[in-house]
């Protein structure tokens, strides 16, 4: 998940009632209380989402755009990977001042509704991916455009948290957001599996011929998604337009991004090195899920309806990481929790790579590929949940007061920007060595390369405050 979009930064306080950025009339009225309209509007918003990052991207669509029925699972991989590395390429150009100009033009919750209504189109058009190699192309295509609308879309829904949260309830609220998006995964994940994978009763939609059930799975997807996704336009107000802001044309609004990152490397560079460090890691634990369900079934022989129980034990334990991970990261801090995620997540991912689908022997147990991938790819959404929260608390943490939507901002530009890596070396790696396992080296690389790049960082509280220019 990106996290807040570019914003000037008023010049006056802001009062510790308000949330960083808001002015009157922007704020959504009970902001700030957990269970409170706004709030679970928008968290609405990340638990319909959950229909394309769980079902589409992550354990159904793409495993299935990846079985033999479009080639093979090496060399649908590969496409796959290219087409997924190239989405990242457009997020990289674009997204930096899309949440920029929406913010400043008073158009963020117009444009969160229409980049999610052109994910749910894009989605429900994946119906039309038969299970034939030509097909392949158009399938990638899909997933590949809806990765991009769907990041922009993410970038105005997360700059709305500073308008339903305030200072001091904004961790739990983003936590919140979280879990809402893991649970919503497994409800809809639930829902594909008992009524179009394995059903109950026999339905039109349980059909198997020319995999009706699957494509159907992507209208299901689309529906979901666009019918949660509907709250946050009701509850949360939108953003008053900034006229000078407004003004500035497009590539003008990459110069002030470029002279906002000087300005805070000049005051405060290790929040660059951190910015960069999370870049890299983030984009590592999102291949974790883009290529889970991929990897199970490609490498490991998982049934669908296996991947998909795979997918709900992984996203409750995802869950249940990322709640527990918050008492150690206040205790400890959330760099300690990031380093420990990260390695937990090279052990597993490693011994996922090495151990395999055979079978072997360990310390004196039979180990099958299934119980391999079961205990070492729980263990990998154990880490996932962990480090995702923390890298959002550390960077809330660096943020001076009444600046976090800038650095927020900067946060969601910095992810965005590497967002190819970790696809374009699961695709190489498998390239290289000729079997969709070892795809698993290219997302171990990109996790090894974000945890060097951030242990040299300090840590929120020896970080000098950043100062931001405002235009």
């Amino acid at each position: 998940m990106s996290v807040d979009s570019p914003q000037p930064v008023p010049s006056h306080p802001v009062p510790a009632a308000r949330p960083e950025g808001a002015t009157p009339g922007t704020t959504a009225r009970g902001a700030g209380r957990l269970l409170s309209r706004p709030v679970l509007a928008w968290a609405s918003w990340d638990w319909g989402s959950a229909a394309f990052n769980a079902v589409m991207t992550t354990f159904v669509f793409t495993v299935y755009l990846t079985s033999d029925a479009f080639g093979g699972e090496a060399t649908a991989s590969v496409v796959l990977g290219w087409g997924l590395a190239a989405a990242g390429v457009l997020i990289a150009l674009l997204a930096p001042v899309t949440g920029q100009r929406s913010d400043s033009g008073g158009r963020r919750k117009l444009w969160l509704g229409v980049n999610s209504l052109l994910v749910a189109v894009l989605t429900g058009l994946c119906f039309f991916v038969f299970p034939q190699p030509e097909f392949l192309l158009l399938g990638v295509a899909l997933i590949a455009l809806a990765n991009v609308f769907f990041e922009f879309a993410g970038v105005n829904y997360n700059a709305m948290l500073t308008q339903i949260s305030t200072p001091s309830s904004i961790g739990r609220i983003s936590g919140f957001g979280w879990a809402m998006g893991y649970v919503g995964g497994i409800v809809a994940l639930v829902l594909v599996l008992v009524a179009f994978v394995e059903p109950v009763f026999p339905w039109f939609g349980s059909d198997t011929t020319d995999s009706l059930n699957i494509r159907l799975v992507a209208v299901f997807s689309a529906i979901w998604f666009l019918a949660f996704a509907l709250p946050v336009m009701f509850a949360v107000p939108e953003v008053p337009r900034k006229a000078k802001a407004a003004q500035l044309g497009f590539f003008a609004s990459y110069g002030l991004l470029f002279r906002r990152v000087k300005a805070i490397y000049r005051t405060s560079p290790h929040t660059i090195f951190f910015l960069m460090a999370s870049a890299i890691f983030r984009d590592g634990l999102a291949a974790v899920f883009t290529f889970g369900g991929i990897i199970a079934a490609g490498t490991f022989g998982f049934t669908l309806s296996e991947v998909i129980v795979f997918a709900i034990a992984g996203n409750l334990i995802a869950a249940v990481g990322a709640i527990g991970s918050g008492f150690l990261d206040d205790r400890t801090g959330p760099k300690r929790v990031i380093i420990i995620s990260l390695i937990g997540l090279l052990i597993a991912g490693s011994a996922v790579l090495v151990l395999g689908p055979g079978t072997h022997d360990v310390f004196g147990y039979t180990w099958t590929g299934d119980t391999t991938f079961w205990v070492f790819g729980l263990m990998l959404t154990l880490f996932v949940g962990p480090a995702q929260a923390s890298s959002r608390a550390y960077l809330a943490r660096l943020a001076p007061e009444g600046k976090e939507g800038e650095l927020f901002g900067l946060y969601a530009t910095t992810g965005r920007a590497v967002s190819f890596l970790a696809p374009a070396l699961f695709a190489a790696s498998i390239t290289i060595f000729g079997e969709q396992r070892y795809g698993i080296i290219g997302i171990l690389v990109v996790l090894l390369v974000g945890l060097l790049v951030l242990l040299p960082v300090k840590p929120p509280a020896k970080v000098a405050t950043a100062v931001v220019p405002s235009h």
